[in-house]
């Protein structure tokens, strides 16, 4: 999160709205990618 900046760079709320959902969407992409794949073997 540090890497993207404290704080929001709009002023507008609505593009403060679509900044901050840009921000988690790649927050979860980059936690989806750290986190391991587990396979049941049968």
């Amino acid at each position: 999160m540090k890497l993207l900046g404290d704080c929001l760079m709009s002023r507008d709320p609505d593009r403060q709205i679509a900044e901050i959902q840009i921000r988690i969407a790649i927050m979860n992409r980059c936690s989806a990618l750290g986190r391991a794949e587990i396979k049941a073997l049968a």
